[in-house]
């Protein structure tokens, strides 16, 4: 007998309500000057599932309530706890006072493969996601306690954003 497709119902996911409630594993995403709206969506959707602590919005990118947002979070705009920071130097910096390990991901020079990154145990990361053209800022990279570049191996120099997201949320959890 052929794989049946799960019903909604049969997934047995948390409500809005119980999602707030459930303890959330122990890192953030930071979002700096995301111009798509609809891979602002789709990273909502990513931290939703992959239960990110909080989402963190920084310079232009796009906030809540936006019509291409909601598309493609598909509610998760109500579940994620999520804040507008303007300048995420200051968040970078703020976070890491606080104790978290900030990781830009991001192309350079020193930095550490996706493949070769472990998480210290016990400890929180906030994952840092740049502009779609320009990626992550020369100052964040320089502030980060890590640069994590994920391995890639055909003609294009970089990955969506949103699947970036949703790469670095599988590897963290799967290394935690």
């Amino acid at each position: 007998m052929p794989p049946r497709k799960l019903s909604l119902s049969d997934l047995n996911r948390l409500s809005v309500d119980d999602f707030k409630d459930v303890q959330k594993f122990p890192y953030c995403l930071i979002l700096d000057d995301i111009r798509s709206l609809n891979n602002v969506g789709s990273v909502f959707r990513t931290a939703d599932a992959f239960r990110a602590q909080k989402l963190y919005l920084c310079g232009i990118t796009g906030q809540p309530p936006h019509r291409d947002i909601t598309k493609t979070a598909l509610g998760a705009t109500e579940s994620v706890d999520w804040q507008y920071v303007a300048d995420v130097v200051v968040l970078v910096q703020q976070l890491q006072a606080d104790g978290w390990i900030v990781a830009a991901v991001e192309q350079a020079e020193g930095s550490t493969l996706l493949s070769d990154f472990q998480p210290e145990p016990n400890k929180p990361y906030a994952f840092v996601l740049g502009n779609e053209v320009m990626g992550v800022r020369d100052e964040v990279l320089q502030a980060a306690d890590v640069v994590l570049e994920i391995p890639q191996f055909g003609t294009k120099h970089s990955l969506n954003v949103a699947v970036t997201t949703g790469i670095i949320c599988w590897d963290f959890l799967q290394k935690m």
